[in-house]
Protein backbone atom coordinates (compact mmCIF):
# COMPACT_ATOMS: atom_id res chain seq x y z
CA UNK A 1 0.00 0.00 0.00
CA UNK A 2 1.44 3.28 -0.61
CA UNK A 3 1.58 6.04 1.87
CA UNK A 4 -0.33 9.22 1.34
CA UNK A 5 1.32 12.07 0.33
CA UNK A 6 1.54 14.71 2.75
CA UNK A 7 -0.49 18.19 1.63
CA UNK A 8 1.40 21.51 1.62
CA UNK A 9 -0.47 22.70 4.37
CA UNK A 10 1.37 20.43 6.75
CA UNK A 11 5.08 22.22 5.84
CA UNK A 12 5.34 23.94 9.24
CA UNK A 13 4.71 20.16 10.69
CA UNK A 14 9.18 20.23 10.85
CA UNK A 15 10.82 22.53 12.39
CA UNK A 16 13.30 24.46 9.62
CA UNK A 17 16.87 26.43 9.40
CA UNK A 18 18.79 28.05 6.96
CA UNK A 19 22.87 27.83 7.23
CA UNK A 20 25.12 29.09 4.07
CA UNK A 21 27.64 26.19 2.67
CA UNK A 22 30.60 28.22 2.30
CA UNK A 23 32.14 31.07 5.01
CA UNK A 24 32.63 33.82 2.62
CA UNK A 25 32.16 33.92 -1.46
CA UNK A 26 31.72 30.40 -2.76
CA UNK A 27 34.96 29.31 -4.77
CA UNK A 28 35.63 31.34 -7.33
CA UNK A 29 34.05 34.23 -6.82
CA UNK A 30 31.18 35.74 -9.39
CA UNK A 31 27.38 34.99 -9.24
CA UNK A 32 24.33 37.50 -9.66
CA UNK A 33 23.69 40.36 -7.34
CA UNK A 34 20.93 41.80 -5.86
CA UNK A 35 18.19 39.42 -3.75
CA UNK A 36 17.41 35.68 -4.68
CA UNK A 37 14.29 35.66 -7.08
CA UNK A 38 10.98 33.21 -6.47
CA UNK A 39 8.35 32.55 -8.82
CA UNK A 40 4.81 32.29 -8.09
CA UNK A 41 5.45 29.06 -8.55
CA UNK A 42 7.74 28.63 -6.21
CA UNK A 43 10.86 28.46 -8.22
CA UNK A 44 13.98 29.90 -7.19
CA UNK A 45 16.49 31.66 -9.14
CA UNK A 46 19.35 34.08 -8.78
CA UNK A 47 20.78 32.40 -6.06
CA UNK A 48 23.15 34.66 -4.62
CA UNK A 49 24.04 32.73 -0.95
CA UNK A 50 24.12 28.39 -1.34
CA UNK A 51 22.44 27.04 1.01
CA UNK A 52 21.10 23.98 3.21
CA UNK A 53 17.50 24.48 4.75
CA UNK A 54 16.68 21.47 7.42
CA UNK A 55 13.61 20.15 8.25
CA UNK A 56 14.08 17.92 11.52
CA UNK A 57 11.50 15.48 12.17
CA UNK A 58 9.55 15.27 15.15
CA UNK A 59 11.42 11.34 16.06
CA UNK A 60 15.00 11.59 13.79
CA UNK A 61 15.76 7.44 12.99
CA UNK A 62 19.81 8.77 12.59
CA UNK A 63 19.24 8.77 8.67
CA UNK A 64 19.43 11.89 6.79
CA UNK A 65 18.88 12.98 3.03
CA UNK A 66 20.43 15.76 0.93
CA UNK A 67 17.73 16.47 -1.89
CA UNK A 68 18.11 18.57 -5.04
CA UNK A 69 15.21 19.87 -6.90
CA UNK A 70 15.41 20.52 -11.05
CA UNK A 71 14.46 23.04 -13.22
CA UNK A 72 17.14 23.03 -16.05
CA UNK A 73 20.00 24.79 -14.38
CA UNK A 74 18.29 27.58 -14.91
CA UNK A 75 16.15 27.71 -11.41
CA UNK A 76 15.24 25.45 -8.60
CA UNK A 77 11.76 23.80 -8.11
CA UNK A 78 12.04 23.96 -4.39
CA UNK A 79 8.29 24.27 -3.72
CA UNK A 80 6.94 21.59 -6.20
CA UNK A 81 9.65 18.96 -5.95
CA UNK A 82 12.19 19.61 -2.61
CA UNK A 83 9.81 21.00 0.07
CA UNK A 84 7.56 17.88 -0.56
CA UNK A 85 10.27 15.65 -1.02
CA UNK A 86 11.43 17.17 2.66
CA UNK A 87 8.04 16.74 4.40
CA UNK A 88 7.79 13.27 3.51
CA UNK A 89 11.24 11.95 4.70
CA UNK A 90 10.92 13.70 7.69
CA UNK A 91 7.61 12.06 8.11
CA UNK A 92 9.53 9.07 8.31
CA UNK A 93 12.14 9.96 10.63
CA UNK A 94 15.00 11.19 8.18
CA UNK A 95 16.69 14.68 8.46
CA UNK A 96 16.15 16.41 5.39
CA UNK A 97 18.26 19.09 3.96
CA UNK A 98 17.35 21.09 0.77
CA UNK A 99 19.77 22.11 -1.10
CA UNK A 100 20.02 25.91 -2.68
CA UNK A 101 22.62 25.15 -5.13
CA UNK A 102 24.37 27.62 -7.69
CA UNK A 103 23.18 28.18 -11.17
CA UNK A 104 25.98 27.79 -14.00
CA UNK A 105 24.18 30.16 -15.75
CA UNK A 106 24.40 33.10 -12.85
CA UNK A 107 27.86 34.42 -13.33
CA UNK A 108 29.48 32.29 -11.60
CA UNK A 109 33.52 32.02 -12.05
CA UNK A 110 33.56 28.22 -11.57
CA UNK A 111 31.17 27.51 -14.22
CA UNK A 112 29.63 24.28 -14.18
CA UNK A 113 31.43 23.45 -11.49
CA UNK A 114 29.70 25.79 -9.23
CA UNK A 115 26.36 23.10 -8.25
CA UNK A 116 29.26 20.10 -8.01
CA UNK A 117 31.05 21.83 -5.40
CA UNK A 118 27.78 23.15 -3.55
CA UNK A 119 26.88 19.51 -3.42
CA UNK A 120 29.91 18.13 -1.80
CA UNK A 121 30.08 21.00 0.34
CA UNK A 122 26.60 19.95 1.48
CA UNK A 123 27.46 16.36 1.73
CA UNK A 124 30.58 17.45 4.10
CA UNK A 125 28.94 19.65 6.18
CA UNK A 126 25.87 16.94 6.69
CA UNK A 127 28.45 14.64 8.03
CA UNK A 128 30.83 17.01 10.14
CA UNK A 129 27.37 17.96 11.93
CA UNK A 130 26.11 14.65 12.54
CA UNK A 131 25.99 15.29 16.61
CA UNK A 132 24.02 18.31 15.86
CA UNK A 133 21.23 17.20 14.03
CA UNK A 134 21.29 13.78 15.53
CA UNK A 135 22.43 11.43 12.89
CA UNK A 136 25.07 8.81 11.30
CA UNK A 137 27.49 10.50 8.96
CA UNK A 138 27.41 6.69 7.29
CA UNK A 139 23.80 7.19 6.70
CA UNK A 140 23.33 10.11 4.69
CA UNK A 141 21.76 9.83 0.99
CA UNK A 142 21.28 11.65 -1.71
CA UNK A 143 17.96 12.23 -3.58
CA UNK A 144 17.68 14.40 -6.70
CA UNK A 145 14.80 15.09 -9.51
CA UNK A 146 15.75 16.12 -13.28
CA UNK A 147 18.24 18.68 -13.40
CA UNK A 148 18.37 18.01 -9.30
CA UNK A 149 19.02 14.65 -10.60
CA UNK A 150 21.85 14.87 -12.82
CA UNK A 151 23.99 16.91 -9.60
CA UNK A 152 23.18 13.68 -7.30
CA UNK A 153 24.16 11.46 -9.58
CA UNK A 154 27.38 13.62 -10.11
CA UNK A 155 27.44 13.39 -6.42
CA UNK A 156 27.00 10.24 -5.82
CA UNK A 157 29.28 8.79 -8.50
CA UNK A 158 31.78 11.37 -8.93
CA UNK A 159 32.32 11.71 -5.28
CA UNK A 160 36.42 11.20 -5.11
CA UNK A 161 36.70 14.37 -7.91
CA UNK A 162 38.40 17.53 -5.75
CA UNK A 163 35.86 19.70 -7.11
CA UNK A 164 37.35 22.85 -4.82
CA UNK A 165 40.41 23.37 -2.44
CA UNK A 166 39.41 22.65 1.00
CA UNK A 167 38.48 24.93 3.27
CA UNK A 168 38.28 23.55 6.87
CA UNK A 169 37.89 20.68 8.70
CA UNK A 170 34.71 19.55 6.89
CA UNK A 171 36.57 19.28 3.92
CA UNK A 172 38.21 16.17 5.08
CA UNK A 173 35.45 14.40 4.71
CA UNK A 174 33.96 11.95 2.17
CA UNK A 175 31.65 13.74 -0.24
CA UNK A 176 30.43 10.02 -0.85
CA UNK A 177 26.88 9.54 -0.29
CA UNK A 178 25.30 6.27 1.35
CA UNK A 179 22.79 5.99 -1.73
CA UNK A 180 21.38 7.75 -4.46
CA UNK A 181 17.87 8.23 -5.79
CA UNK A 182 17.31 9.62 -8.80
CA UNK A 183 14.22 10.58 -10.34
CA UNK A 184 13.11 11.56 -13.62
CA UNK A 185 17.11 12.68 -13.65
CA UNK A 186 19.24 13.82 -16.78
CA UNK A 187 21.98 11.20 -16.83
CA UNK A 188 23.47 11.68 -20.32
CA UNK A 189 24.89 14.86 -21.89
CA UNK A 190 25.90 13.22 -24.99
CA UNK A 191 24.25 13.20 -28.12
CA UNK A 192 21.85 12.79 -29.14
CA UNK A 193 20.31 13.67 -25.85
CA UNK A 194 22.14 16.93 -25.58
CA UNK A 195 19.34 19.08 -26.21
CA UNK A 196 18.34 19.15 -22.41
CA UNK A 197 18.40 22.54 -20.99
CA UNK A 198 21.07 21.26 -18.28
CA UNK A 199 23.19 20.55 -21.13
CA UNK A 200 22.63 23.76 -22.48
CA UNK A 201 23.50 26.07 -19.37
CA UNK A 202 26.28 23.71 -18.26
CA UNK A 203 28.28 23.49 -21.79
CA UNK A 204 26.81 25.60 -24.34
CA UNK A 205 24.50 24.81 -27.50
CA UNK A 206 27.37 22.91 -29.55
CA UNK A 207 29.87 21.49 -26.35
CA UNK A 208 32.95 19.43 -27.25
CA UNK A 209 32.57 15.46 -27.07
CA UNK A 210 35.02 15.16 -24.14
CA UNK A 211 33.01 18.32 -21.98
CA UNK A 212 29.92 15.69 -22.49
CA UNK A 213 31.49 13.15 -21.51
CA UNK A 214 33.18 14.47 -18.72
CA UNK A 215 29.63 16.07 -17.22
CA UNK A 216 27.32 12.36 -18.23
CA UNK A 217 26.67 10.70 -15.12
CA UNK A 218 27.51 7.32 -16.58
CA UNK A 219 31.05 8.28 -17.32
CA UNK A 220 32.05 8.56 -13.73
CA UNK A 221 29.74 5.18 -12.48
CA UNK A 222 31.78 2.60 -11.06
CA UNK A 223 32.16 -0.12 -8.14
CA UNK A 224 32.56 2.38 -5.27
CA UNK A 225 29.41 3.97 -6.73
CA UNK A 226 26.54 3.72 -3.64
CA UNK A 227 23.59 1.88 -4.64
CA UNK A 228 21.32 3.42 -6.96
CA UNK A 229 17.51 4.09 -7.46
CA UNK A 230 15.94 5.57 -10.89
CA UNK A 231 12.18 6.16 -11.62
CA UNK A 232 11.74 7.32 -14.96
CA UNK A 233 8.25 7.88 -16.98
CA UNK A 234 7.83 6.26 -20.62
CA UNK A 235 6.59 8.96 -21.94
CA UNK A 236 9.13 11.55 -20.39
CA UNK A 237 9.19 14.49 -23.29
CA UNK A 238 11.80 16.74 -21.56
CA UNK A 239 14.27 13.66 -20.86
CA UNK A 240 14.88 11.06 -23.21
CA UNK A 241 13.92 7.60 -21.81
CA UNK A 242 16.65 6.46 -22.83
CA UNK A 243 18.72 8.01 -20.22
CA UNK A 244 17.64 5.77 -17.96
CA UNK A 245 18.66 2.57 -20.07
CA UNK A 246 21.67 4.68 -20.27
CA UNK A 247 22.03 4.46 -16.58
CA UNK A 248 21.06 0.80 -15.80
CA UNK A 249 23.81 -0.42 -18.22
CA UNK A 250 26.26 1.60 -16.42
CA UNK A 251 25.61 0.26 -13.14
CA UNK A 252 24.92 -3.20 -14.34
CA UNK A 253 29.05 -2.53 -15.81
CA UNK A 254 30.13 -1.67 -12.71
CA UNK A 255 28.25 -4.40 -10.59
CA UNK A 256 26.54 -1.13 -8.62
CA UNK A 257 23.34 -2.38 -7.22
CA UNK A 258 20.63 -0.19 -9.37
CA UNK A 259 16.99 -0.35 -8.53
CA UNK A 260 14.74 1.27 -11.81
CA UNK A 261 11.05 1.73 -11.96
CA UNK A 262 9.62 2.67 -15.53
CA UNK A 263 5.81 4.18 -15.35
CA UNK A 264 3.67 3.86 -18.11
CA UNK A 265 3.24 7.27 -18.29
CA UNK A 266 3.66 10.81 -16.04
CA UNK A 267 5.28 12.54 -18.16
CA UNK A 268 8.36 14.79 -16.38
CA UNK A 269 8.44 16.80 -13.69
CA UNK A 270 5.76 14.41 -11.20
CA UNK A 271 7.52 15.55 -7.94
CA UNK A 272 6.25 12.81 -5.36
CA UNK A 273 3.63 11.61 -7.54
CA UNK A 274 0.00 12.58 -8.89
CA UNK A 275 -2.90 10.83 -7.44
CA UNK A 276 -4.38 8.47 -9.24
CA UNK A 277 -1.57 8.04 -11.67
CA UNK A 278 1.51 5.94 -11.86
CA UNK A 279 3.50 8.44 -10.71
CA UNK A 280 1.89 8.03 -7.32
CA UNK A 281 2.85 4.70 -6.62
CA UNK A 282 7.21 5.77 -6.52
CA UNK A 283 7.04 7.06 -3.26
CA UNK A 284 6.22 3.89 -1.62
CA UNK A 285 8.73 1.88 -3.56
CA UNK A 286 11.01 4.23 -2.54
CA UNK A 287 10.05 4.06 1.44
CA UNK A 288 10.72 0.05 0.60
CA UNK A 289 13.76 0.58 -1.31
CA UNK A 290 15.13 3.18 1.97
CA UNK A 291 14.34 0.77 4.38
CA UNK A 292 16.26 -1.94 2.68
CA UNK A 293 19.60 0.20 2.72
CA UNK A 294 19.12 1.92 5.40
CA UNK A 295 19.01 1.56 9.49
CA UNK A 296 15.17 2.66 9.38
CA UNK A 297 13.11 2.13 12.70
Amino acid sequence: MVAPLLKPALATAFPRESFPLWDGAPPGGGGPAGPAHMSAGGALSNVVTPSLEVFRPEKPNGTAMLIAAGGGYRRIEQHWEAYPAARWLAARGITAFVLTYRLPGEGWKAGPLAPLQDAQRALRLIKAREAEFGIDADEVGVLGFSAGGHLMGLAASWSAFESYRPRDEADALSARPALAALIYPVITLEAPYNRTSTCHVMLGEHPELAQSAEWSIETHVAKDCPPMFLVQALDDGVVNPANATIMADACQRAGVPLELHRLASGGHGFGMGHAGSPSAEWPGWYEAWLRSQLKLA
